[in-house]
């Protein structure tokens, strides 16, 4: 059985950086204590800020609240966008923007067809 290895960076608010590194038997009991550390110390997750002038934003923010587990197309998401936001967009935006949040790991995107079917990947999926 190979050694199990954690490694978590993080910064405070005040710019210090810490770097903790966690091998062999690691245990959710020890991963919850890292995570109690950062609270003493108030350092927190990580968060992405929310500009919802942006059109990415507003895309992800679609693909959240509409289809948190399910699958969905780009169309799905034009349809949706327009009808939230009341503003046209090219559906080649939509494309784009949904290539690029797969890129990073956020959607899993599979060709179905001649188009590509989206899906959220929640955390479980990404440690595959």
């Amino acid at each position: 059985m190979a050694k199990k290895r954690i490694r978590i960076d993080m910064e405070d608010s005040d710019g210090a950086k810490y770097d903790i590194k966690l091998e062999g038997n690691v245990t959710r009991e020890k991963v919850l204590k890292i995570f109690e550390m950062m609270d003493l110390m108030n350092i927190e997750e990580e968060q992405e800020t929310t500009n919802m002038d942006s059109v990415g934003a507003k895309i992800w923010n679609i693909v959240d609240k509409f289809f948190p587990m399910g699958k969905f197309t780009s169309t799905n998401i034009l349809e949706k966008y327009e009808d939230e936001y009341n503003e046209p967009i090219k559906l080649s935006i939509i494309s784009t923007y949904l290539s690029r949040f797969s890129t990073k790991g956020k959607i899993d995107r599979t060709r179905t067809g001649r188009e590509w079917t989206y899906q959220t990947l929640k955390i479980g999926q990404k440690q595959r």
